[in-house]
């Protein structure tokens, strides 16, 4: 069982572009949160997240995998 509450959150990922971008996107975050949920919409080029892991962690997460993300709401 998890300690924190699962939070969901949203990001713009400006440079998601491709099936393998999504791919990395996902990998970039389970790499945090291995039991996060990842929703990508590539044609908005945003993600879902679903995690108990602060949203700063995904970010960093993210932008170390090259996909800095932009904060959207959640």
């Amino acid at each position: 069982m998890r300690d924190e509450q699962e939070v969901l959150m949203q990001f713009h990922i400006k440079n998601m572009s491709c099936g393998g971008c999504v791919r990395s996107v996902t990998k970039a975050v389970q790499s945090v949160d291995p039991a996060a949920t990842v929703t990508p919409d590539l044609t908005n080029r945003k993600v879902e997240v679903t995690s108990d892991r602060p949203r700063e962690v995904l970010e960093a997460a993210l932008a170390q995998a090259g996909y800095p993300a932009a904060q959207l709401g959640g």
